[in-house]
């Protein structure tokens, strides 16, 4: 897997939001209550939405010092 499809991968809302609803579902699964999966999911889509724009911003930079080295 090339590093750019991983990027890719990481910066995917619906990646994430399959996470958090995974994570939800096996807190509740398990005995959890719903209160602490929607916490727990909140925590995941703030986490990944934080992680996508520092994945997102340092593939862009890097481009950009790519494009001006040539």
């Amino acid at each position: 897997m090339k590093k750019d499809d991983l990027i890719r991968k990481l910066t995917s809302r619906k990646f994430w939001v399959a996470v958090a609803a995974f994570v939800a579902g096996l807190i509740v699964a398990f005995g959890g209550s719903s209160e602490t999966a929607e916490k727990i999911s909140g925590l995941i889509m703030s986490g990944a939405a934080a992680l996508a724009y520092i994945l997102g911003e340092g593939f862009i930079d890097a481009q950009s010092a790519e494009n001006t080295k040539n």
